[in-house]
């Protein structure tokens, strides 16, 4: 039986915060009315939702009007994309993503491509930083949109955002960010950036998992992809998840106060754990941008334990530690391939097997780190480098 358990995937979900739970709590039993009916129940539920929608569009510096609940980002990127491939193919079929997109976004390009769109997939450095140079040689008069994350999920690496917004507007091409891993850790502000779309979702900011939002400029038209009872401004039909909406701006708001102290605190712990693992292991290397990354996302890996590393991770969760080897989304890849993202930075395919990715959160503290660390050590001295031992340092 451990005698802990610490939990550091918070850039695969995180726990509910509790007053985001007492927040939600009144409307699964009291206030539980649909907000498309006409009496009291119904107008009550309609009010709490417009109410949260101006919450959330606050905090990303939007018109309520502009913003559009869905069922998570996947869901906002599928529409985002698909949407606005459709109602503007008599424009153009070209689209620009970049090469380390989440999944939602490149099997979308992928369903895209047999719709008889063309993708081109921006190269990134070795930090996972795209070339705005290259971008703006890839723009032709064709061009419909460019898709760009905000943060990337697996490195943790933040994109020049406002640089490529600015680029796409001087060439009149839609611009669209997936910003679920840094909306609420980091400022996100489209008004400021200038984006068109943008994607945000609530269960990485201590909200419930199961609800998402799409940001859409004014002016940007957009296809419904569900049809219904005319639901979100008749552009995304379906019964609103009311205690789920409620949890999201509650998440949104707390994060909003919190922020400046979080990226201070988080971005210490993260520097104490770069410290700790570079003073003890000669073979560690940081996956992705040393200092333009988010505030508590570490990757990094051991040269020559590469392949030891589904192993090591299997080893810290029996002594109650939760890491995670990239995306969690990867997990579900039945071919096992070695992530795109590490690939796309020029790893080779075996490496790009071997991060460790460390993502702290709210309820992270300085002594989960040192157990962390402390454990981190016992699990390597366990292993067996499929080169040589020597490449084993203990902490």
């Amino acid at each position: 039986m451990v005698k802990y358990r610490i939990y550091l995937d918070n850039a695969a979900t995180t726990c509910v915060d509790e007053r985001v739970m007492t927040a939600m709590l009144p409307f699964f039993s009291q206030g539980y009315g649909n907000a498309s009916s006409l009496h009291c129940y119904g107008t009550q539920a309609k009010e709490v939702l417009e109410n949260s929608r101006t919450t959330i569009a606050n905090c990303i510096g939007a018109d309520s009007s502009e913003l559009f609940f869905t069922s998570s980002g996947t869901e906002s990127n599928n529409w985002a994309l698909k949407s606005i491939a459709q109602a503007n193919r008599h424009k153009g079929r070209h689209i620009i993503v970049s090469s380390i997109e989440h999944d939602s976004v490149l099997n979308t390009c992928n369903w895209l491509v047999d719709q008889g769109f063309f993708i081109t997939y921006l190269p990134v450095d070795s930090d996972g930083i795209v070339d705005l140079t290259t971008l703006k040689e890839a723009i032709n008069p064709k061009t419909i949109l460019v898709s760009v994350m905000h943060a990337n999920n697996e490195i943790g690496t933040i994109e020049p955002i406002e640089d490529i917004s600015r680029i796409c507007k001087d060439h009149n091409v839609y611009f669209h960010t997936d910003a679920c891993q840094s909306f609420g850790k980091i400022p996100v502000n489209v008004h400021e950036t200038g984006m068109d779309l943008l994607t945000i979702n609530s269960h990485k900011i201590y909200g419930p998992k199961g609800i998402g939002a799409l940001y859409v400029r004014k002016g940007v038209n957009l296809v419904p992809m569900l049809h219904g009872g005319g639901q979100e401004a008749g552009l995304r039909s379906s019964t609103e998840n009311i205690p789920a909406i409620v949890g999201f701006a509650e998440a949104a708001e707390l994060c909003m106060k919190e922020m400046k102290s979080e990226m201070v605190r988080l971005s210490s712990l993260r520097e104490i754990l770069v410290r700790s693992i570079f003073s003890g292991y000669s073979n560690a290397y940081i996956n992705g941008h040393p200092d333009q990354r988010l505030p508590g996302h570490l990757s990094f890996s051991f040269h020559g334990l590469e392949g030891e590393t589904i192993r090591l991770l299997l080893l810290l969760d029996e002594m109650g530690i939760a890491v995670s080897a990239g995306s969690a989304c990867s997990s579900n890849d039945k071919s096992h391939n070695a992530s795109h993202v590490l690939q796309a930075i020029g790893l080779n395919p075996f490496e790009a097997r071997g991060a460790i990715r460390v993502s702290m959160g709210r309820f992270t503290t300085e002594n989960d780190v040192d157990i962390f660390t402390d454990s981190l050590g016992k699990a390597m001295n366990s292993l067996k480098s499929i080169y040589s031992e020597s490449s084993i340092i203990s902490i």
